[in-house]
């Protein structure tokens, strides 16, 4: 085999696990862009050292290592990403003020393509888009590293404790404390964590919530928005700090400091294992529609729980491979004439 099809050859058996290393990563770090330079470092180091690779474990098993470690490597000045609804209590509209907070601060989003990779198993691709929603990463970051990597590798990917202990450098007795108290930290958590319960694919009752969403929100409806939220709905919008809960609150901020939204367009995207829309609201000044936020949605119930507006759309559409503006429909019956 020559140089050239021998660099062929492991570049595309590196690539085969970008996606599953891409979604560790993002579990490990909560940044979408983090998690892809963390993968890139990963397959820079993988294919520096082939040669010194001994094959004493499998090349996936082997990514895994230097993954986590250039992810314990970044996460040692102990920045923990969050959700607005970790940081504070609600705050009523009458006090609502717009304070954003720095992006290293927030749990970031993330395209489902760009971290589950394909799987035949509905169990196990259930799991996996369980692991990567809003409220589960969140509750994640609230790990120490090593018991992160501990419970992603054991709970969400099924490797045995031996396997975890080989790559960590420790014992099978380690692993399995670290696993116990990293169990017992989520489920402090999980009555206040919020959650979604979404069928893969949507069942037809989740299918018609999310069209009367699009109408209502389309539409600026407030009474039809606000008969499909849940009592304790959440509102967030990083990087701005300020978060919202219920009907009054919600529908009073979207008509006072959300006004401008009125008359937006949404294109659907897949968002952290949940449905989400990328969200343009009307350009007075060119025309057409500016993009303005990627929002992602909980359900539970039959009711919207929550949905979180992220702005930094100059970052997300592109991730999201949504263009960065909309042309009135006018103009787009014209171009298609």
């Amino acid at each position: 085999m020559s140089d050239g099809t021998a660099t062929t050859d492991l570049d595309s058996r590196l690539e085969k696990h970008r996606v599953e290393l891409t979604g560790y990563c993002y579990r490990m770090l909560g940044s979408s862009f983090e998690a892809e330079d963390a993968v890139q470092d990963t397959m820079v180091r993988a294919w520096r050292n082939h040669e010194k690779f001994e094959g004493r474990s499998s090349l996936r098993s082997w990514l895994y290592r230097i993954a986590t470690n250039v992810c314990l490597d970044m996460l040692s000045a102990g920045n923990k990403r969050a959700r607005p609804v970790d940081l504070s209590d609600p705050t009523p509209l009458a006090r609502a003020t717009l304070a954003p907070r720095p992006d290293h601060t927030w749990l970031e989003p993330v395209p489902d393509a760009r971290v589950l990779p394909a799987v035949t198993d509905p169990a196990e691709a259930a799991v996996a888009k369980e692991s990567v929603r809003l409220a589960f990463m969140a509750a994640l970051q609230q790990l120490p590293p090593k018991q992160r990597a501990v419970l992603i590798l054991r709970e969400v990917l099924a490797w045995r404790a031996s396997e975890v202990a080989e790559l960590l450098g420790t014992s099978v007795a380690s692993v399995n404390s670290a696993l116990q108290r990293a169990r017992a930290t989520l489920a402090e958590r999980a009555d206040r964590a919020g959650g979604a319960e979404v069928s893969d694919p949507l069942d037809a009752e989740q299918k018609k919530l999310l069209d009367r969403y699009v109408a209502a929100f389309e539409g600026y409806d407030m009474a039809a928005l606000t008969a499909l939220l849940h009592e304790d709905a959440v509102m967030t919008m990083p990087p701005f700090d300020l978060w919202l809960t219920g009907h009054d609150d919600i529908a009073g901020f979207m008509t006072t400091f959300g006004a401008a939204c009125a008359g937006s367009r949404l294109l659907p995207v897949r968002v952290n294992g949940m449905p989400g829309f990328a969200q343009y609201k009307p350009d007075p000044e060119a025309g057409g529609f500016a993009p303005w936020a990627v929002q992602v949605l909980e359900i539970s119930a039959g009711r919207l729980t929550g949905f979180h507006f992220f702005l930094d759309t100059e970052r997300w559409f592109p991730l999201f491979g949504v263009p960065l503006r909309l042309e009135a429909e006018a103009d787009q019956t014209q171009e298609g004439a």
